[in-house]
């Protein structure tokens, strides 16, 4: 029996090794990876330039605390500064951390503001924030919530898309709104730049403040640094971490000026967060996804995955219900008497890792270094995988 407690059940695959868009299991066998630790593993595996930033940092210092200055950590807080709407960033070690310190951004805002009963924030169906009592709260979903009851107040959940319902539920006690611009473990769920932008006018209206939620959507997986800049809004708050250091644990929470202000020292804090060889990391992913032609290659590579899932779904309409997603982040949605699990281990079977979503959802999520002809063999794989299901 194992000593790990069994959270994830009895996986029986292990990987060795790993280079670009592949992983070789313990036995040598190859796999294209299109799960990438779940939207982590943004540049592949193995690339040099991540693996000697992480290895010229690991021969200098590993940790101090942020007790003391730490260079690649000011370097890092103004490039996410220079390249979005923030003025400041808060470095963690996990999305549900970023989430969880945005929650406390939102709250001591409006405590400073004079209006600590504004503590409340409003929460979308089918979200997926993080693990911890708040975030799971913040989320409500069913099969997370089970066996931890009862869950924290201070959320307050409508439909996703709907901005009706979202205005009915502003109270004087509401203090954000918190939303994925696309729902990853909900089902790639796709946020209209119209939702968006009546979302930011609803917040402006109210005097709430709009906190994006972009762990899965952000660092280049849809083809812009963050998904918000597709639209014209800007958020007030923004949590970022699983691609940012490329495979090595950072989160990110950034804020604008009239959020900033709230989070002076000692409101806030973090033993590891941001600490040197996460920085070293999350640098070197930076430096490789703000090169010239890098997000453009993420958007075309995106309208390929599309187009060829698009193609699939239409060859096999019995089976595949919806194809959506943005970028490198898609997902097809099978039909109710298809399990997308089976799915998902069948396609592991014949050499391609994907991840199941909500709403019996497949997503693909390649490495945004991946070419096309990768995407043609994911589609071959899955195109073999679908045509042996009887429906």
């Amino acid at each position: 029996m194992s000593a790990i407690m069994p959270t994830y059940g009895s996986p029986s695959l292990a990987f060795e090794r790993g280079h670009g868009v592949y992983l070789y299991d313990t036995d040598g066998k190859q796999y294209l990876d299109f799960c990438t630790g779940i939207a982590v593993t943004a540049l592949g595996h193995n690339h040099p330039h991540l693996v000697h930033a992480i290895q010229d940092q690991a021969g200098k210092l590993l940790h101090y605390s942020n007790l003391y200055q730490i260079p690649g950590q000011e370097r890092m807080a103004q490039r996410l500064v220079d390249n979005t709407f923030a003025s400041s960033v808060f470095f963690c070690n996990s999305g549900t951390e970023s989430v969880e310190c945005g929650i406390k951004i939102a709250r001591r805002y409006h405590s400073d503001a004079g209006s600590p009963e504004r503590n409340r924030i409003i929460t979308t169906t089918g979200s997926f924030h993080g693990r911890t009592l708040a975030t799971l709260s913040a989320a409500k979903q069913e099969k997370h919530m089970t066996g931890f009851l009862p869950m924290l107040d201070g959320f307050d959940q409508v439909p996703f898309g709907n901005l009706n319902e979202v205005r009915a539920a502003i109270t004087d006690e509401t203090a954000a709104i918190l939303v994925e611009p696309v729902q990853g473990e909900g089902g790639i769920n796709y946020a209209s730049e119209d939702y968006l932008n009546r979302l930011r006018e609803t917040a402006d209206e109210y005097g709430l403040l709009l906190f994006l939620d972009e762990v899965q959507t952000g660092m280049g997986r849809t083809g812009k640094l963050f998904a918000y800049q597709w639209s014209e809004i800007e958020p007030d708050i923004l949590s970022s971490a699983k691609g940012l250091g490329g495979g090595f644990p950072v989160g990110a929470c950034l804020a604008n000026d009239k959020c900033s202000a709230a989070m002076v020292a000692g409101t806030h804090g973090s033993t590891f967060g941001g600490n040197p060889m996460a920085m070293a990391a999350a640098n070197a992913v930076l430096d490789v996804i703000l090169q010239e032609g890098f997000l453009g290659h993420v958007i075309d590579m995106g309208a390929v995955l599309r187009k060829g899932l698009e193609i699939a779904a239409a060859k096999h309409s019995e089976k595949i219900i919806e194809v959506r997603g943005l970028g490198l982040l898609m997902g097809i949605e099978l039909s109710e008497d298809i399990l997308n699990g089976s799915v998902v281990k069948e396609l592991e079977a014949q050499g391609l890792l994907t991840v199941g979503a909500g709403n019996n959802v497949i997503r693909f999520i390649p490495p945004l270094i991946v070419e096309e002809s990768h995407i043609t063999d994911a589609l071959a794989t899955l195109d073999d995988v679908l045509t042996g299901i009887n429906v």
